[in-house]
């Protein structure tokens, strides 16, 4: 995954990276399916690797397939993107291990939610539970998110005729 960042970086053919970011979404796909994730690998397998890219491919069919090369270095991004990084991964460092089984989720959160949703929610399988029930609207609100995206991405491609 690194190397296909490190040469989605280098790319100046827009194709190439386009099919670049195909990649690396099929590759996290993969990576979430081996962290027994599988919901939301089928959600990046068809989102990442799938619907973007085909809508990616329509906007390089709008726009043709070279990069415009930019007019000076642009050291401002590249320092605000390490800031940003060095303060994430500062921040990491106050989180559990991963899969600690004494993490707080795992002792608390996770217990209750096997415990009580069936009786709190009335739905017999937990994942649909926490996704329907106690995080609705969150669901809801990411629901809303992508389709928002989707009507932005029509409207930016639609093709207007000319007078």
């Amino acid at each position: 995954m690194a190397a296909t960042v490190v040469a989605l970086a280098l790319q100046r053919n827009l194709f190439g990276a386009v099919v670049l970011f195909s990649i690396y979404s099929f590759l996290m796909a993969t990576v979430l399916v081996a962290l027994d994730a599988v919901d939301v690998a089928m959600t990046e397998a068809a989102v990442g690797a799938g619907v973007s890219t085909v809508l990616l491919l329509g906007a390089l069919y709008l726009v043709g397939g070279m990069e415009a090369k930019p007019l000076v270095r642009p050291l401002l991004p590249l320092v605000l993107s390490i800031a940003v990084g060095a303060v994430l991964a500062y921040g990491m460092q106050g989180l559990p291990g991963f899969s600690d089984p004494q993490a707080p989720i795992h002792v608390h959160v996770a217990a209750r939610y096997l415990a009580e949703a069936p009786r709190e929610t009335g739905v017999p399988n937990v994942v649909t539970a926490v996704l329907a029930s106690y995080r609705g609207y969150d669901t809801l609100g990411e629901t809303v998110v992508v389709f928002t995206a989707g009507a932005g991405v029509i409207a930016l491609l639609r093709r207007r005729k000319r007078k």
